[in-house]
């Protein structure tokens, strides 16, 4: 009913930039908060940024002052734009989005299938 789904991803150098999509679409009723995960091989995956409804954002202390997140709540959309990049950064990038689906009661987490960014020189 509900996809998510990433573009973006790729492999830059060191001090580099990139800007990573997400689009969601299918049966929305609603879509509110909204972020970037990323998972490095063997770790963890970890929150990066959100972005709430009303375009209030947090960052991860990690990639604050260097990535910046935000949304077009009419296109369903949602960027990271990713400036100098380091090889840390290197991960699978997922979107996320907490959707209320047509039909549904409660609001659900749903994340798409990830997409690879690699810094590296």
């Amino acid at each position: 009913q509900v996809q998510l789904v990433e573009s973006g991803g790729g492999l830059v150098q060191p001090g580099g930039s990139l800007r990573l999509s997400c689009a969601a679409s299918g049966s929305i009723f609603s879509i509110n908060t909204m972020g970037w995960y990323r998972q490095a091989p063997g770790k963890e995956r970890e929150l990066v940024a959100t972005v709430t409804r009303g375009g209030t954002t947090n960052y991860a202390d990690s990639v604050k002052g260097r990535f910046t997140i935000s949304r077009d709540n009419a296109k369903n959309t949602m960027l990271l734009q990713m400036n100098t990049l380091k090889p840390e950064d290197t991960a699978v990038y997922y979107c996320n989005a907490i959707i209320l689906s047509y039909g549904s009661i409660s609001y659900e987490h749903y994340w798409g299938q990830g997409t690879q960014v690699t810094v590296s020189s």
